[in-house]
């Protein structure tokens, strides 16, 4: 059984309190109006949530990975969506500490966790692919001091409301992975245009869009550390961000769950509360279970990241295993509540729309049983 220390455990008790009492009474009326959580995402910034692993130098909490895993578990309970969002801007603020030189991280770190920068935003997946990052088009020309963007990027989180965006493409043609660089744009820059709102499934108050790069004249000081650096930018960046993923997950099913232990409590079938009948008790029984089991997997990766240690494989192993559970605890608990969790009177209507994209963006499964099993097999 893992327990917080004193530090993670006030942060865990801040987002708990913010996501009951502020966001779980909106979350449903954020949804149907696909309503961007603006007003939340600032309120999240003066709560030390947009940079939870950030140092506080930059604005952030200091708090350390664990302490953002357990942030981001009881932030999904409140809203999903906003917990995207704050997903997004972490992973960016982290990546721009990690890989910025001083004066890039002193530019824009502070700006997202203060929630000036509304979001942070990653520019990695096109519209020819996602996980193939390896095989991406956009291109950056040299040109004088400088470079010339082009191209395109789908399916970003929070594009039309980022302050920053870490953009990657191809400044070397025929290198495979190692021609690829990254750089930070800005929001609002020269050259940037926000395409298409997708209208997705679930997830609807997090905005998801294409962006579209054209003849974007970028300074030098907005490569991020070198050039040629950027797939292993990328792929440190997602391996952090799929401890963020599970434990979002995490906190997508407790919510899908505990929603289902209050209905079987309250609803009654031939004379009785159908919780107590065993089929209902196993199914809740089962949804526990595996809840608490892709809790800990996804602190275990949070600490192995925290205390400077290897932990790509168990990264994955969190998401896969924390995601496929999410979507099952979700599916149970709509059968539970039988033709009403098909309806959006109840939450775990949108719990099921909401939990069915975390199988597929930082990673689908299918691409972290390739990390796992690459992990176990190389020599």
């Amino acid at each position: 059984m893992f327990e917080p220390d004193e530090h993670q455990r006030l942060v865990q008790e801040t987002a708990r309190k913010y996501a009951q009492e502020s966001l779980a009474p909106i979350a449903a009326q954020l949804d149907r109006e696909g309503r961007f959580p603006a007003e939340q995402l600032r309120e999240l910034a003066d709560l030390g949530m947009m940079g939870v692993n950030v140092p506080d130098e930059y604005g952030g909490a200091s708090a350390g990975a664990v302490a953002y895993a357990l942030a981001m578990m009881e932030i999904a309970q409140g809203c999903a969506s906003t917990a995207v969002a704050m997903a997004v801007t972490n992973m960016v603020a982290e990546t721009i500490v990690r890989f910025g030189t001083p004066e890039q991280r002193k530019r824009y770190v502070p700006e997202l966790t203060s929630g000036r920068f509304l979001a942070g935003s990653f520019g990695l997946s096109e519209p020819s692919g996602g996980s193939d990052a390896a095989a991406l088009r956009t291109s950056a020309v040299r040109d004088g001091s400088g470079w010339v963007l082009n191209g395109e990027k789908q399916w970003i989180t929070s594009g039309d409301r980022a302050g920053v965006i870490i953009v990657w493409a191809r400044t070397q043609a025929g290198a495979g992975s190692r021609g690829i660089s990254a750089f930070l744009v800005e929001g609002g820059q020269r050259g940037l245009r926000v395409g298409k709102h997708e209208d997705k499934m679930g997830l609807r108050a997090s905005t998801t869009v294409s962006l579209a790069f054209e003849d974007m004249r970028l300074r030098r000081d907005q490569l991020l550390r070198e050039e040629g650096h950027g797939f292993g930018i990328a792929m440190a960046a997602l391996d952090g961000g799929r401890i963020g993923i599970a434990s979002q997950a995490v906190g997508i099913a407790t919510a899908a769950l505990r929603a289902s232990v209050r209905y079987a409590k309250e609803r009654r079938a031939f004379g009785q509360p159908i919780g107590d009948f065993q089929a209902i008790r196993f199914m809740l029984a089962d949804c526990d279970t595996q809840i608490e089991a892709s809790r800990l997997l996804a602190l275990h990766a949070a600490r192995l990241k925290e205390a400077g240690r290897p932990f790509s494989r168990e990264g994955s192993m969190a998401k896969l295993f924390a995601t496929e559970t999410a979507n099952r605890v979700c599916d149970v608990a709509v059968q539970v509540h039988g033709g009403y969790g098909y309806i959006d009177e109840f939450p775990v209507e949108r719990h099921y729309r909401d939990v069915r994209a975390s199988t597929l963006y930082e990673g689908t499964s299918e691409v972290q049983r390739l990390v796992i099993s690459r992990e176990l097999l190389k020599d």
